[in-house]
Formats: structure tokens, C-alpha cells, sequence
């Protein structure tokens, strides 16, 4: 018997009468995986302590436990000082309250930063963890060499859980007008996201919000406006479904059973997008 994995996304409206823009949609379940997520965040300026007091904000409402970073988590000078001005200092309400960052390594990054412990990648470039019913896979996009891709082949292969997130920071598909869709990795990496039925992918780089219709039944994202702002950069094509390019944003996400929930909040803590994409499996 032949199982196929079927992604539908469900969009639900933000212009409902029924909603606000500074409501919270995301359904908010007991036991479920609640996660944010940043891109191209740190820049250790105005726009970045915005985001961090918009997350923290969110997450009185929203706890979630984790925060997923899509590369450039550090622009500039990385001593120990910018460490501090740009990460401990405007996420420190978040750290505080215990939730963890996860961070890939974007191009202005230094690849030492691996070993910086709130970052929480174990000194390594690539890695992988579990929460609940699903697997994240991080991906060191600047540098995809044969062994990487023989180590996500093989994770993807061996994973149990039915949710398989993957993120990294240099997008597969983009309608950036700046950078755009990485189509050299796209030719390596989309096969074998398909095969092992991958569900969704998270990328940043390009300065923007953008949720693309599903690629062979993946839905991609990318959210690098966590700090930086490449205003009216988006160039939309048949691909985007969603997409936003006015204000810096961040992403708020929540897995429940075979549904996966995401909102997507702005700088001045207004919703930009929301939806539900759903995991179904027919025999």
C-alpha cells in the first residue's frame, strides 16, 4: 500500500469581520510545539528591540518555548560586546522566561558562532532536534557540501516524526528583488526534500515576509525582516500567496496534530498574515 503525504494550505482571511489585527488566531492548544521565528535579525538597532518587545509581548499571550533563527543572527563586528548588544540585551525577557534559540549560520555570520551557547547548535553547522510530533533540521546553507547533504538525506530517511521542518538561511524559492530564490541549492536540496517528505521550510536573507503557494506539496517561507528592512523589495510572481515588505516582522507558530498554524506579526504588533497549513495522508 502506496502512502502519500497531501499538504494543503488553508488560508484563513484577516479580513474577517471577526478579526483584529492585534488578535491572537493561533489556537493556542495544550501540548502542542509553540515556536517564533526570526530571520536576519541582528543588527543591535532600533528595529531589532522593536521585534524583541513585540515577541515578548506576543508570548504573554502565546507561550512559546523556542525561537527558530534563520541566519544573519549577527551583522558587523561579533566580539563578545556585540553579542550582548545584539542578542542578550533585546532578547533578554525572552531568555529570561527560559525559551531557547535555535540559530543556521546566514552569510554575516562568523562560523564560530556555532559555539556560542545561546545559540544552542553544539559548535556544529548542521544538526537536528525533535519536539513533540516534530523533527527540525537545520541546514548551513553557505556552505552545502557532500557531506551535509548525505547527513540530511540520511536524518530525513531515519526521522519518526510525522512533522519534518527544515530551515536554513538562503530561501529555495523568493520573490526578493535583491537576492531571490537560491536555485543552485534548489537543484540539490529539493529532491531530497520531497523524497523524505519534508513539510515546510523556513528561510530568511531576503529582508521581507513572503509565504509562497506549496512547491511540490512543501510550503516555504521566508522571514529575514527580524532587523533589517529592504522596503518594496518584493516583485511578486504566480508563486507568492502572501507577502509583506513594509515593516520589519517575526513569525509565531504552533503544531497541533496534523495542522501546523502561523501568524505573522509586524513591528508595531499589527497581522500581516495568518494561516493553517495542514498535514493529511490518504493510502
Amino acid at each position: 500500500m502506496i502512502r502519500r503525504v497531501v499538504i494543503a494550505a488553508l488560508i484563513l482571511l484577516a479580513t474577517q469581520s471577526t478579526f483584529r489585527a492585534q488578535d491572537l488566531s493561533l489556537p493556542n492548544r495544550s501540548g502542542s510545539v509553540r515556536f517564533a521565528a526570526i530571520g536576519d535579525n541582528g543588527t543591535g538597532e532600533q528595529a531589532e528591540y522593536d521585534i524583541a518587545r513585540q515577541m515578548d509581548s506576543w508570548r504573554r499571550r502565546f507561550p512559546f518555548d523556542m525561537v527558530i533563527m534563520l541566519g544573519d543572527n549577527m551583522y558587523g563586528s561579533q566580539r563578545p560586546a556585540d553579542f550582548v548588544q545584539k542578542f542578550e540585551r533585546p532578547f533578554k525577557p525572552l531568555l529570561d522566561a527560559g525559551v531557547r534559540f535555535y540559530a543556521s549560520l546566514g552569510n554575516h555570520d562568523n562560523p564560530g558562532n556555532n559555539a556560542y551557547k545561546p545559540f544552542n547548535m553544539g559548535g556544529a553547522r548542521y544538526y537536528t532536534y525533535g519536539r513533540g510530533n516534530a523533527r527540525f533540521f537545520v541546514l548551513d546553507s553557505n556552505l552545502l557540501d557532500r557531506a551535509q547533504l548525505d547527513w540530511i538525506e540520511r536524518e530525513l530517511r531515519d526521522a519518526t516524526e510525522v512533522w519534518k521542518i527544515v530551515y536554513f538561511h538562503h530561501p529555495l524559492y523568493s520573490d526578493g528583488g535583491r537576492h531571490g530564490s537560491a536555485v543552485d541549492l534548489r537543484v540539490r536540496l529539493e529532491p531530497i526534500f520531497t523524497r523524505y517528505r519534508v513539510n515546510v521550510v523556513y528561510s530568511g536573507h531576503d529582508h521581507l515576509y513572503e509565504r509562497l503557494k506549496p512547491q511540490k506539496g512543501i510550503t516555504y517561507f521566508v522571514s529575514g525582516a527580524g532587523g533589517q528592512l529592504r522596503r518594496g523589495d518584493l516583485k511578486p510572481s504566480s508563486m507568492m500567496a502572501s507577502g509583506f515588505d513594509e515593516d520589519c516582522s517575526f513569525m509565531l507558530n504552533e503544531i497541533a496534530g496534523d495542522d501546523l498554524y502561523f501568524q505573522v506579526i509586524s513591528r508595531t504588533g499589527q497581522t500581516v498574515d495568518r494561516g493553517v497549513i495542514h498535514r493529511g495522508t490518504t493510502s
